[in-house]
C-alpha cells in the first residue's frame, strides 16, 4: 500500500560543521529561551531552518520563512549543507535512556508517496489545529523543502525489513556522534539497488501509521495541491508527491510511548471539595497514603494498566495520599462521550479523563488551549508541579499501547489531542529532503 523512494539526502559536511552543535528538536518542542539558546550553539545550528525567529518588524516580503529560505540558500552555495548522490534511504540508530534503561530506536528514513486520508494507506491517530499546519505550509512554501521528518510506524511480518537493516550496521556509517543531551546518533546511506528493493517490497502491502507529526503530513498534503493547480500536467513522480518520513517497526524495542498526564488549576474550591463525591459514580477509589513505596507502586500500577485503560492517579486531593481511580464499568461513562466516535476511541482512558472528568465533573469546558490545563510526560515532573503550587492536580494516565493507536487508526477514527508521545522527539538537521 505505502510507496517509498530514495532521495537525494541534504545533510551538514562533517568538515565545516560540528555535528554535535547543529541538529535541534522538532519545532513544536522547542521553547523561545531554547530556540536562542540554539541559535548561540552554533551560527549553523538547524532551529535557524527548523523554527526561524520572528522579528517586529516582519513583513510579507521579510519574514522568518523568507530568512529561513535565505539561510537555506546560502548554507548550500557555501557547501554547509550538501546533498547526497546516489538516492539513498538513511537508516538512522538512535541511542537513548530513560528511567534508568537504555535504549535503540532503529529508524528508516525515506520518503513516502502522499496520499489523502480516506485512502487509509497513510493512517492518522490524532487531530490537528490549524495554526500549526498553517506555519509547516508557509515554511515548506518558502523553502521548497522537507525540513523534518514525519514519524510512522509500519507492520513487518515476515522481518524483512528488520534483517535488511541490520546487515546495513556492518558498514562504517556516515554520522556517528553524540549530542549535548547524550543521546548518540549512528546514520548510514543504503544505496545497493537489492537492498532498496527488499525495503521497497516489504512495505508495499503494508499501510503507515502516523505517531507524530500529522501537522507536517497535512500540509504537505495541501503543499501538494497547491503544486498540482500550478503544475496540472506534473507526473507523478514529481517530487512534490512526495513527503519525508521517518519509519519504525510497532515492534521496535525503542519504540517508547509516554503518557501526557493532565494537570489542572484555577478550580475553585466547592469544585475541589466535591470532586470525590462526583468520581465515585465512575470509578472504584482507593487512598493509597504516601510513603517511599508508593510512587514505585504507582510506576508499576501505570505500566501494567497499558492494555487495560481503565486505572489512573490523582494527586493534589490531599498532600500526603494518592488517590487510585479504576473504572467500574466503561459503559456508564459512555453517555458523556461525544456518539460519533468509534468503540475504540470510547474505552480509552484518555478519553474518560478528557471528557468525563475534565469536561463534566471539573465543567472545564473542555478544550486544550484552555490556560487552567497543562500537559507533562514525565511522572515526577508532573507531581513536583503540584507540590510547588503551580497546578491544583494531576491526573497521572498509563500509557497507550501501540497496538491500541493501531486499532483506533484502523477504524477510522482519532485519539483525542496530546493522547500519546513518542520519546524522544525525532531530531531536526540530520538529513532533510528538497524538493526540487
Amino acid at each position: 500500500m505505502a510507496e517509498i523512494r530514495p532521495f537525494r539526502g541534504v545533510r551538514y559536511n562533517p568538515a565545516l560543521s560540528d555535528l554535535q552543535a547543529v541538529i535541534c528538536p522538532p519545532y513544536d518542542i522547542i521553547t523561545p529561551r531554547q530556540r536562542q539558546q540554539l541559535r548561540e550553539r552554533s551560527e549553523h545550528n538547524f532551529v535557524r531552518l527548523e523554527a526561524a525567529q520572528e522579528m517586529p518588524h516582519d513583513t510579507e516580503r521579510d519574514n522568518k520563512f523568507t530568512r529561513a529560505r535565505a539561510t537555506l540558500d546560502e548554507w548550500l552555495k557555501r557547501g554547509v549543507l550538501k546533498a547526497d548522490e546516489p538516492p539513498a534511504l538513511y537508516l538512522h540508530d538512535h541511542h537513548f535512556s530513560y528511567g534508568g534503561r537504555e535504549y535503540r530506536r532503529r529508524n528508516l528514513i525515506t520518503t513516502v508517496r502522499l496520499e489523502e486520508w480516506d485512502k487509509m494507506v497513510v493512517r492518522p491517530h490524532e487531530g490537528t489545529l490549524a495554526e500549526p499546519k498553517s506555519e509547516r505550509l508557509n515554511l515548506m512554501r518558502a523553502t521548497g523543502a522537507g525540513i523534518s521528518p514525519i514519524m510512522a510506524l509500519y507492520h513487518d511480518p515476515k522481518e524483512t525489513i528488520g534483517a535488511a537493516l541490520a546487515a546495513q550496521t556492518d558498514t562504517v556509517p556516515i554520522m556517528d556522534f553524540t549530542d549535548d543531551g547524550g543521546e548518540r546518533h549512528r546514520l548510514w546511506a543504503i544505496t545497493a539497488a537489492p537492498v532498496l528493493e527488499r525495503i521497497r517490497q516489504g512495505l508495499k502491502d503494508e499501510p503507515l501509521y502516523i505517531a507524530d507529526g500529522h501537522h507536517r503530513y497535512e500540509s504537505a498534503l495541501a503543499y501538494r495541491r497547491g503544486r498540482l493547480a500550478q503544475s496540472p500536467s506534473a507526473g507523478p513522480d514529481a517530487a512534490f508527491n512526495f513527503v519525508l518520513m521517518t519509519l519504525i517497526d510497532f515492534n521496535d524495542p525503542g519504540l517508547l510511548v509516554l503518557p501526557p498526564h493532565r494537570l489542572v488549576r484555577g478550580l475553585p474550591a466547592e469544585v475541589l471539595d466535591g470532586l470525590v463525591s462526583r468520581l465515585e459514580s465512575f470509578f472504584d477509589i482507593e487512598w493509597w497514603p504516601l510513603d517511599e513505596g508508593t510512587w514505585p507502586r504507582v510506576d508499576k500500577l501505570m505500566e501494567e494498566g497499558e492494555l487495560f485503560q481503565d486505572r489512573l492517579v490523582v494527586f493534589g486531593l490531599e498532600p500526603e495520599r494518592v488517590l487510585v481511580l479504576r473504572l467500574k464499568d466503561k459503559a456508564m461513562a459512555q453517555p458523556l462521550k461525544p456518539h460519533f466516535h468509534s468503540e475504540q476511541y470510547q474505552h480509552l482512558l484518555v478519553s474518560v479523563v478528557d471528557h468525563v472528568i475534565l469536561e463534566k465533573l471539573l465543567d472545564l469546558g473542555f478544550s486544550h488551549e484552555d490556560a487552567r490545563l497543562g500537559y507533562c510526560y514525565d511522572r515526577q515532573d508532573a507531581v513536583n508541579k503540584v507540590r510547588s503550587g503551580e497546578y491544583q492536580l494531576v491526573f497521572l494516565l498509563t500509557p497507550v499501547a501501540t497496538t491500541v493507536i493501531k486499532d483506533v487508526a484502523d477504524s477510522g477514527d482519532r485519539m483525542p489531542r496530546k493522547s500519546t508521545y513518542f520519546h524522544p522527539k525525532l531530531p531536526s538537521g540530520l538529513v532533510f529532503y528538497r524538493m526540487g
